[in-house]
Order: C-alpha cells, then structure tokens, then sequence
C-alpha cells in the first residue's frame, strides 16, 4: 500500500507544481454536421498556417471534441471524417479572444469523395497512451484474419500457442465492441482466427488503461471495433476474399445500416472458410544424473484442419431524445474446425540406436457457440452530465472432440486407442454504470461500478481402448464446476492546466469464486474457494514542452487473474508422451507498470518503461514417471521488465508514408520449479508498414516484422521469426468498389522455433503454418448517405478473456 501512496503523492506534487511550468494556450476545436450535431472520430490535423506543416493530430470524442495545447503562432485545422468532404478550417492566431473553434464538414456529395477518405486514413494514429490501426488503411489486410492483422501490429506478438503480447509483455486484455471476448488460449485464438479483418474497423491498442477499464492484463487491453455504419438511410459494404496457400481459404463480410427518424438498425454477418495445416517436428533428449543423453524422443507430426465460421451481429438504437438513446444488440457465434493428424514418435538410446516406434493418428472437432444479449442506455442529464448503463448476459457452448491410436512397432507390438469428449458450458452476466461531470473546459470527472457473475460447467469423459474393447478412464475423466463473482467501483479525475494535463484513477475490486471437482470412484473429488480485495491505482502526467514537444509519464497497477479453464485440474492430451493439466492452486499476478515517454511533432515518439511482476505465470513442465511430461501453468515468481520503444510516422514523399515501430525488452526471470529457475533475455521487436499513393486509383504496401530470440515463459526460449507481405488496391466502378490483390509471408519465414528445458530433459522444436498465401479480395460499397448519424457503441465490457484452456 505504500507504493500505492507513493505514487499517488508524486502525480498530485506534479500538478500542484505546474506553475513551475512555461505557458502555451489550449484551443479547443468541436466538428459538427451539418444539422449542428457532434462528429465522433474524425481526425483533426492542427497545422501551421504559413507553410501547412503538421504541428498535432487528433481524434474527436463523442462529443465531437478535440483538445490541443499550443505555443502561440497562427494555425489553421484539417478535418477529416468518413463519409464527410475534408475540410480546413479559416486560418486562426493563437493567442486569441476565443479558445475554440468550430468546423461544420458537409456529407460528400459522391459516393467516390466517401472511398477517397476512407483511404486517405493513416494506417496508424497515436493518442495519450494508445495506438489506433485503421484497419482498411493497411492493403495487405485483405483476405486476412483478425489474428493475422494483430501479428504486424505496431508492439504485438502472438507465440506458437496463440498467446498475444504487448510492447514484450504477455497477458492481455481482449475486447471486441468494448466488451470481453471472455476466452483466452485456445479458444481465444480459434475466435479471432474465424473473424475476417474486412468486418473490423480499428484496432485500440491500450498501453495505459485508465480506472474505467477493469485492472486485467498487466500489458494493457487490445480493444477490436468492429465496423458501424454512421450514415442517415440504407448504406452497406459487401466484402469477399480468396486466399491460396497450400489450402484455399475464403474470408467473406456483409455489413448493412438503415436510419431512418429516431430508430436505427444495423447488421454485421460474416463467413469464413479456413483450410490450413499445422507441421511440428520435436526432439526430446533425457539426460540421467551425470547430464548425459540416456535416450532421445524422435517426434515429427503432421496435422491438418478445416475450419466454418459464422458470426451475426444485429440491433436498434433508439433516439428517444435528443438527450436520451436505448439500444439492444444481439450477437452469435459458431466455430467449426475439425482436425486429422499423424505422428511418428521414435524411441533412440544413448547409441542413437532405434529402440521403437510408435505411430499416432489423431482426430479433433472442435465448436464453439456464442450467443450474447446487450441492453445499454445514455442520458444527458444537462450540459456537462452524462449518465449510461450497459448490461450483458452471455452464453458459451465449447465442444471439443478428440481421438487417439497408438500402434507400436518394435520388440513389443500393441494397438491401443483413446477418446475424449470434452464439453465447456459457460454462463455470464455482468452489469455496469457510469457517471461523468465535465468541471469547466479544462477538467473532467468520472465513476461508475459493476458487478460480474461467471458460471462454468466442464466435463472430461475419456475411455481407452486395450485392442479389444472400449473402457471408461476414470484417472484422466472429471467434472469440474467453477463460480466466480467481481464487484468493482472507480473514480478518476482528468485536469488540463496550462502545458499540464495529468489523469488519477483508483479502481477497487472485490473477488470471490468457488471451485468444485466432483471426482468419481477412481479420484478423490475437491473443493476450493478463495476472497481477496484490491486497489489499483493510474494515471498520467503529461508536459507540453513547446509546439514540437511533449513529455508523458505514465503508472498503474493491475492484476491478471487464471483462466477458469487453468484452474480446471483436468487432464488434456497432447500425445502419448505429452499431457496438459490445470492448476487448481493458481494465483493471481500483479504488476506495477511505469513509462516515461517523449513525443516529437507526432512524427518520432520514444519511451523507456518497467514493470514488475509477482505471482509470474509461466508454462511449466513437469516429468511425472513413465517418460510422460506434463505441461501446465502456474505461479514461479517475479519478472522484471525493462522496455525501450521507438516509433515514428514519416512521409518522405507525398506518394509515400511510411509507418514504423521497434521494441527493446530485457527480461529477468526467477523461480521454483523442482530446481531453482533463473532466466533472462534481451529481446527486439520491430513491425513496419510503406504505403504507397502510386496513381488516383492504386494504392501498394510492404509491410512486415522480425522479432530476435524471446522468452515469455520461465524454462522455453524462443528463436527469430519474422515475415514479409506486400499488396496492391485499385478502386473501380466510380470509387464504389475495391480490388486487392495482396501475398502474405513471401518468403515463408514466419516459423516458430524454439528450446524447452524439463526436468531432467530438453527438447528442440520447430513449427511451421500455412501462413505464405496469395490472396485477391474485391470489395463493394453501396446505398445512398444522406447525413451523419451517430450511434453510442454501447458495452458494459471490461471484463477479462479469462474463460479458456
């Protein structure tokens, strides 16, 4: 608690202290349509008057706002915002009688001006501790998955498991629409691997979350907003895409609006086909008690998979008033994937003489259903009040198939088999309300709480076959129920003074769950329950130096609870010689995070960051006799985190931008794994993005990333990976449609390779995906815009992707 204090104590010295401070003048500047009412989103470019240099960019709130803070100096404001004509403002001196100033953009009066300047929107823009990617900007995003487009995002990495990490720390909090996804390993990745990135919007990668959000995900939240039509009449966006790597693949979106008086309806249906193959070749060694090879595990394996994804979203906003909007929202999701593979594993002594041979042929069908109700309301008590509530009930169905045969060759001959049905139910509620009170021009106030119920119902019925018969396996089946209760509430207070701006927030959570295994005649069942409190406390400071230059110091503590499926002791096989298993003892870890960063004209940013982590969670590898490893998760003690990052955003010229990111982290790791565990690496990370305007209708991109040997987990080592993609887009039929033509991973370099140590063993592995793909994607927009409407998103979502294996 002392750290806590500590840290509070220095924000507030700070803002006392901004006296100390030289002065520049805030302007504020408000975009509106023409019927007088605000424009969410648009980008707002403050540059010089004299020579259109770019001094600040910025994106309008809710309220069709955006604050800068300014030397004096003579300015003019570039307006961009879809669906609307670009406009720039009449040229302003600073300082002046009025400290805002107000652009009314007119709707583009052909459907050609509205494709203009959905291209002309960067692939990146940066804001106070977030990173926006403009989905569409990027051409070779065509015909590729959600997954895929978050892999060369600015500061993300996504491991061989499907685990996603942020500026190098793992642990993240995904959201899609403001709201959970409320999954993570295994299941997270096969949802984003079935939505297409033709039904997404923007990409909010969230560094520095505020009280508002809940405290998961010691590296921040990655936030997908799916695409919303703003426009007043019947508008809508057909999108479909082919790919052909080994397999071919299909990513196909249909996104419809209607606005009609004070209703406003709207539909997002998508379907994706997805045929690809995963490729694994491991050699295990076992060492005896001198650190010698005592034998060797030969284990390559081949595992193709098919997969059928639909996802429908639909609603009605109402406008009651023009203070007062309902809305329901109602989402499904079905995933499909089914799996066949085989396996050789190869037994070899010291001699590297071949000993046996067993051969394993695999079968998987997973499904995943989602169904999801969303009721919310926004009121606008007066001109600075606003209230809003949101209440979200959601279902999970999780099926997930599998099947074994081991047929082994050598001095002993057997024909054994194994079969597992593993089916998750998951049953969700949450509700949430917020408070705002503007304080003046200069300072904001919020509050809110919210409560949140989980139930989970999981089942692991295994049978083994002896070459004659089918037979429970009552030592691997189990039923285990979880229930799990969070009560939150928050407050925060943002302030602007003078070059100062500064944000304090403290969140306050209350956890309990209950954990039941029900065991049978062959395991002893358990139950186990735990309570805990906390206080997260964040915030920023943030100096505007001069016209060019602004410093930003950045805090926050948070926590990252187990998955519900971790806490799960099931067993989960792998292969013959590989299990995973929950961990029912599993604790939460919790993460002070600091960065102190510098901004030059929004053209080069840097930032130097730390964090430290208690309760580390680590993949962990036990040897449990038999030659058989099990792999699991748990808690094995700190990790020290220490960042350097450098962007910029560059037009060297007019024809050419170029977008560019690279992340430095050196890790230390400590902890207890039946040895004594101390690691460290020093690791970089680099994405960049080239956009090229090569004529009025033909745009082209090479983008790509490379990361160095990494390390995310206590006992596995990871080595380069990278890859390289390219695209073109040509806009046809008048600006109304688009054709891409775009090829992924060129070189075919995007492996993952690695070394896992064990107890008593190690293994080398390699892993290689369909990922090099050629893929040609055609796009359609159509309708009539009248004028700008805007709709709330909604979303009483911050909870955690927390449900999974």
């Amino acid at each position: 608690m002392k750290s806590i204090f500590k840290t509070l104590l220095l924000f507030c010295c700070l803002a006392i202290n901004n006296n100390l401070l030289a002065q520049t003048k805030p302007i504020n500047i408000l975009v509106l349509d023409e019927q007088q009412k605000p424009i969410e989103n648009a980008t707002v470019e403050l540059r010089k008057a004299d020579n259109q240099a770019l001094v600040k960019a910025a994106i309008t709130s809710n309220k069709g706002s955006a604050d800068f803070q300014v030397a004096d100096g003579k300015y003019i404001a570039k307006v961009n915002a879809l669906g609307y004509a670009i406009k720039n403002s009449e040229a302003f001196q600073i300082p002046s009688a009025t400290n805002s100033i107000v652009v009314i953009l007119s709707t583009s009066s052909k459907n050609l001006n509205e494709v203009t300047v959905t291209s002309q929107r960067p692939f990146v823009q940066r804001t106070q501790g977030k990173t926006v990617v403009n989905v569409d900007a990027g051409v070779t995003n065509a015909g590729t998955t959600v997954l895929e487009v978050l892999e060369k995002s600015p500061g993300v990495m996504v491991d061989r498991n499907g685990g996603i990490s942020l500026q190098g720390k793992a642990s993240v909090l995904v959201m899609i629409d403001d709201k959970p996804t409320y999954l993570s390993g295994a299941e997270l990745n096969n949802l984003l691997n079935s939505m297409s990135s033709s039904q997404v919007n923007q990409i909010e990668l969230i560094t520095s979350p505020s009280a508002k959000y809940d405290a998961s995900g010691n590296a921040g939240i990655i936030n997908i907003k799916t695409k919303k039509n703003r426009q007043e009449g019947f508008n809508g966006n057909l999108s479909t895409n082919v790919g052909q790597g080994k397999y071919l693949k299909s990513n196909n979106s249909l996104v419809l609006n209607y606005r009609k008086g004070v209703f406003n309806t709207f539909l997002n249906y998508s379907y994706n086909y997805n045929k690809g193959f995963t490729s694994i070749y491991a050699d295990r060694k076992y060492f005896d008690n001198n650190g010698a090879i005592a034998a060797r595990l030969d284990q390559p394996s081949y595992l193709g998979n098919k997969g059928n994804n639909n996802t429908l979203k639909t609603g009605i906003d109402f406008y009651a008033s023009q203070k007062t909007t309902l809305g329901l929202t109602l989402t499904g999701t079905i995933v499909q994937r089914r799996g066949k593979g085989d396996a050789v594993a190869t037994w070899l002594n010291a001699q590297n003489v071949v000993d046996s041979a067993i051969t394993t042929y695999s079968g998987s069908d997973f499904k995943l259903r989602n169904g999801a109700i969303n009721v919310y309301g926004r009121h606008n008590i007066n001109k600075t009040q606003d209230i809003g509530f949101d209440v979200d009930y959601l279902r999970y169905g999780i099926d997930n198939d599998q099947n074994f045969q081991n047929i082994r060759t050598g001095m002993v001959n057997y024909n054994q088999g194994s079969r597992g049905d593993i089916p998750s139910k998951l049953k969700i509620f949450a509700a949430k309300a917020d408070y705002t009170l503007q304080i003046g021009k200069d300072a904001k106030f919020e509050a809110g709480v919210k409560t949140s119920k989980i139930n989970t119902d999981n089942t692991a019925a295994y049978e083994l076959f002896d070459g004659a018969n089918w037979k429970a396996d009552l030592k691997k089946s189990n039923h285990f129920l979880y229930e799990e209760n969070i009560n939150s509430v928050y407050t925060s207070i943002e302030h602007k003074i003078n070059r100062l701006s500064y944000q304090l927030g403290l969140r306050y959570e209350n956890t309990q769950y209950d954990g039941n295994q029900l065991g049978n005649s062959a395991q002893t069942g358990s139950i186990f329950s735990k309570k805990y409190d906390n206080l997260f406390p964040s915030g920023y400071v943030s100096y505007q130096a001069d016209s060019a230059n602004s410093f930003s110091f950045t805090s926050g503590r948070r926590i990252d609870r187990p998955a519900y499926q971790k806490l799960n002791p099931f067993v989960f096989i792998i292969n013959k010689y590989t299990y995973q298993r929950g961990n029912p003892f599993f604790l939460p870890q919790y993460t002070w995070n600091f960065e102190l960063s510098h901004s030059f004209k929004q053209v080069l940013t840097t930032a130097v960051s730390y964090s430290n982590i208690k309760n580390y969670f680590s993949q962990l590898f036990l040897s449990e006799g038999n030659d058989i490893l099990v792999y699991t998760e748990g808690n094995v003690g700190q990790m020290y985190n220490l960042g350097v990052s450098v962007s910029t955003q560059v037009s060297p010229f007019k024809w050419w931008s170029l977008t560019a990111q690279s992340n430095f982290n050196y890790k230390r790791l400590s902890g207890y794994q039946n040895v004594n565990y101390k690691s460290s690496v020093k690791q970089l990370h680099t994405s960049m993005n080239n956009q090229f305007k090569l004529s009025k209708t033909l745009n082209g991109e090479i983008s790509g990333f490379y990361t160095t040997k990494n390390r995310n987990d206590l006992q596995e080592l990871l080595s380069p990976t990278g890859q390289l993609s390219a695209g073109l887009a040509k806009t046809v039929l008048k600006g109304k449609g688009t054709i891409r033509l775009t090829a992924r991973d060129i070189f075919y370099t995007q492996s993952m390779e690695g070394v896992t140590d064990f107890p008593g063993a190690s293994e080398y592995f390699i892993l290689w995906r369909d990922s090099q793909v050629l893929n040609v994607g055609f796009s359609y927009r159509f309708g009539k815009p009248l004028k700008a409407a805007k709709r709330s998103t909604g979303g009483a979502g911050d909870e955690i992707n927390r449900a999974g294996s």
